[in-house]
């Protein structure tokens, strides 16, 4: 039998350190207070008839356990995935709009970061212009080195949406350990999904890119482990609802 791959996916699957142990990787989704907040209240009011105040009510009754049982396995993991608030539009409530933020740490076994084009530097990229087709907010990239839990990271940060997104090729000519196994396959993927949430944004892009990442990581341990020896990754969310399927053909 070949080795096998399980994946751990749940809001509890990194709390226990004796599961952290038998991780080979792990990955975070948070989502800001602010972004959950919209979400839940546009999904609850639309499709489930909740009022305000008992989404409010919903969502007060659970922070206690979130704060003390969710929110700390972000320190543990490989890679998180920030939703946060965008910052191209003054006082947005929306939330259509979104910055994201690919939180990599460095070190880790099989894992080489993403970088924007000099690796280590701090980066601002806005691509807008003859290669790409860029509406109101615009898009905004940010790459440097940061510290996060005392770990040492690398980010790679998008605030804004694509509107072609046949044309995200221009930046992931840009974007370098992409873990592809030749030029155009993200935007190939993020094409072949394009009808899923977020697949517009750095939710979708970000997502995508940690599914290559996976399947480099992949191939990379079963080369090291035993026949038959499974690999673990954990993914530890903050979600409401599905942002994208991570994509990793392996």
């Amino acid at each position: 039998m070949g080795t096998g791959i399980v994946i751990l996916f749940g809001y509890l699957d990194s709390f226990d350190s004796r599961v952290r142990d038998l991780l080979d990787f792990s990955i975070y989704l948070d989502i800001s207070d602010e972004v959950k907040f919209a979400w839940k209240t546009k999904r609850d009011m639309a499709e489930r008839g909740h009022s305000l105040e008992s989404i409010k009510a919903s969502i007060e009754a659970r922070k206690l356990d979130f704060d003390a049982y969710v929110d700390p396995q972000k320190q543990y993991a490989d890679v998180v995935i920030e939703v946060l608030p965008t910052q191209l539009i003054p006082d947005d409530n929306e939330r259509k709009v979104l910055r994201v933020r690919l939180v990599m740490k460095e070190g880790v076994k099989y894992f080489n970061p993403v970088y924007l084009f000099d690796e280590g530097s701090t980066v601002s990229w806005i691509p807008c212009g003859r290669k790409l087709s860029c509406s109101y907010p615009g898009i905004k990239f940010f790459y440097g080195p940061d510290a996060y839990f005392a770990h040492e990271v690398s980010v790679l940060e998008m605030d804004g949406q694509f509107d072609r997104l046949e044309e995200l090729m221009y930046v992931e000519s840009h974007l370098n350990n992409l873990s592809t196994k030749y030029h155009g396959e993200a935007t190939e993927q993020m094409l072949k999904h394009g009808d899923f949430p977020g697949s517009n944004n750095g939710t979708g892009l970000f997502q995508t890119i940690v599914g290559l990442k996976i399947r480099e990581l992949y191939e990379c341990i079963v080369a090291d482990k035993l026949l038959g020896e499974d690999i673990m990754i954990s993914i530890s969310c903050n979600l409401l609802y599905d942002l994208y399927s991570l994509k990793a053909e392996v």
